[in-house]
């Protein structure tokens, strides 16, 4: 009996282990329209990822891959999507996490990915500075905090009309964008 549930637990992890690129690679059908692999696209925001991965939950840890950064679309799949960081740079998983998001896969590409580059021009010196480098600081606007450090998930912030807005630093730790008039007034860890 005992070795039945050593071989029972083996397959459930090979099954288990064989379904995860899957999630990111193979379902080039479900293309966004006008979309195809070995595009290139330039990010709408900085993010930051660990292990060669970024959740759309937006974790604030890791290294940052700044706004404006050209990619190229490696893979489309059920769960996400990979990029490749031009001109040589690593490949990351983007994984859409729908139930933080309220995003499907295709959505989340379009928050992330356009074929321009965002118009750094709108920003104030100031901010353009805090949105290359991935943070967020008093006096900042609600456009400029979104450049800088992307969308909060929806679970805590389900409207951006919100004054405040919760985002996750990792699975357990979070903090708070605080807006008076439009403008970041405080960031509570």
């Amino acid at each position: 009996m005992r070795k039945f549930g050593l071989w029972l637990w083996l397959l459930l992890m090979l099954t288990g282990l064989s379904g995860c690129p899957k999630a990111f690679k193979g379902n080039e059908a479900n293309l966004p329209a006008g979309v195809a692999i070995g595009d290139h696209f330039y990010t709408q925001y900085s993010f930051q990822y660990e292990k060669n991965r970024h959740r759309t939950t937006n974790y604030r840890r890791g290294l940052l891959v700044p706004i404006n950064t050209e990619v190229e679309l490696v893979s489309w799949g059920r769960k996400g999507f990979q990029i490749r960081v031009l001109p040589s740079g690593p490949v990351i998983e983007i994984e859409n996490v729908q139930k933080h998001t309220g995003d499907t896969v295709e959505h989340a590409f379009h928050k992330m990915l356009a074929r321009r580059p965002v118009n750094l021009h709108r920003f104030t010196p100031k901010e353009r500075k805090l949105i290359k480098a991935g943070k967020v600081a008093v006096g900042m606007r609600k456009q400029a905090v979104i450049a800088a450090i992307g969308y909060p998930p929806v679970t805590a912030t389900p409207t951006l009309d919100l004054d405040e807005w919760r985002y996750w630093s990792s699975r357990f730790d979070t903090f708070i964008v605080r807006f008076r008039n439009g403008k970041v007034v405080a960031i509570i860890n």
